[in-house]
């Protein structure tokens, strides 16, 4: 089994995703003992956000290239190898700002490739990187999955539709929320989760 560990938290070790995403490879691992992980820590080591220079480089002649476009290339290349090579993803997900981290973000938009992990047929877009299970580790200061605040969730659910567009369906959400409001919700939330993570069975 080859793992592509996805690390987004901003907080270091205080970070609830990066937890319970730890958790996870580390049941993985124990339940496949001959596990490979790659790690892709997108705080300590961040993805370059997308801009005009790093979009066209594709379509600039590779003799005229700037070094900077050489370097983004070969770096956005890496991230699809580590995609493909992969049979599970694992991705700390905190919730900022009711969305996802800008630098997970980053890591999307570079494997986020038509002609390569998607194309558009006459029927509509058709995903590419087929075969694959993904865990996310999710963590919410407040309560997102019910209630008056549901509709300002956008972590989770844009996620879920960008992996499905890319053709990853296997999908299971490990959820810690209310993380914020309190010692006693936050410690509910994490032991209910890692409770989660005990029983899964990879």
């Amino acid at each position: 089994m080859n793992i592509l560990h996805i690390q987004a938290g901003i907080f270091g070790d205080q970070s609830v995703s990066r937890q319970l995403s730890d958790k996870i490879v580390a049941r993985l691992t124990a339940q496949n003992t001959d596990a490979k992980v790659i790690v892709r820590d997108l705080i300590n080591t961040p993805i370059n956000h997308l801009d005009a220079e790093i979009l066209l480089a594709g379509g600039t002649a590779e003799a005229e290239r700037s070094e900077r476009q050489v370097s983004e290339l070969a770096l956005t290349e890496k991230l699809l190898e580590e995609l493909f090579a992969a049979d599970v993803i694992v991705i700390s997900a905190p919730m900022y700002n009711f969305s996802i981290p800008t630098q997970l973000k980053a890591w999307i938009d570079r494997i986020a490739q038509a002609g390569r992990t998607f194309r558009y047929t006459e029927s509509g877009a058709e995903g590419l990187v087929l075969g694959k299970k993904v865990y996310i580790a999710s963590a919410r200061g407040g309560i997102y999955s019910e209630g008056p605040a549901v509709g300002m969730e956008h972590q989770e659910s844009f996620l879920q539709g960008v992996l499905g567009f890319i053709g990853i369906t296997d999908v299971t959400t490990v959820r810690a929320e209310g993380v914020n409001l309190g010692e006693e919700p936050r410690a509910n939330a994490i032991a209910a989760a890692s409770e989660e993570i005990t029983a899964l069975n990879a």
